[in-house]
């Protein structure tokens, strides 16, 4: 397995430490098989990301079902890493979960530690995330959807596909380009405010 983005010595991944003052926070980037979590970590991430991809072999055909996304060549088996500032005061610390089910035995361990999540849905595919929300929710862990634009998706109206994948109104769902830096920072925005909206709601007298 080649963990891409530590493969040069010359030019390491992580730049020096953080401003003493700034604040962390791990988020998870989840969803299901090829909706596009690798690349949101690379298009956002300050660092040369690491990712855990391989190459899919005739061997997988069985488990790793192509369907709407055939052109498809690498799949995530461990996991994806990456940073991002998001101002002086609060740096994100991003890790992208595998999307097949014979790798889901890895995300109780990728949830520790984690304060939100955003859950990358592929709208051709909608079923293909439905693991990632009930995680979500098993889990207590605050998240956002993120509608992915592919070329061939069909634009669907904010309410239906929150019908079909059945989550609260209270749930902020962005339509976003995984491949584009600030569509995905802006998702990530969206989600830092939702944790700061729950924030205050837990504190809100009763």
């Amino acid at each position: 397995m080649v963990l891409k983005g530590f493969d040069r010595p010359d030019q390491p991944a992580i730049p020096g430490a953080l401003p003493a003052e700034s604040r962390s926070v791990k988020v998870m980037i989840a969803g299901g098989f090829g909706t596009g979590k690798t690349t949101m970590v690379r298009s956002v991430s300050d660092i040369r990301p690491l990712t855990t991809e391989e190459t899919l072999t005739q061997a997988s055909a069985d488990v790793d079902h192509l369907i709407g996304i055939t052109d498809k060549q690498e799949t995530t088996v461990s996991l994806d890493f990456g940073r991002i500032g998001i101002n002086d005061q609060l740096v994100l610390y991003l890790f992208g979960t595998p999307g097949q089910e014979r790798f889901w035995f890895l995300w109780n361990g990728l949830f520790k530690g984690a304060l939100g999540a955003v859950v990358l849905v592929d709208t051709r595919r909608l079923a293909s995330s439905f693991r990632a929300i009930e995680e979500m929710e098993r889990q207590n862990v605050p998240f956002v959807i993120g509608l992915n634009v592919f070329p061939d998706s069909k634009e669907h109206p904010i309410d239906e596909v929150r019908d079909a994948l059945d989550v609260p109104q209270h749930t902020p769902i962005i339509t976003c380009d995984a491949r584009d830096r600030k569509s995905s920072r802006d998702v990530l925005i969206a989600l830092i405010h939702h944790l700061k909206d729950r924030s205050a709601a837990t504190l809100e007298p009763r």
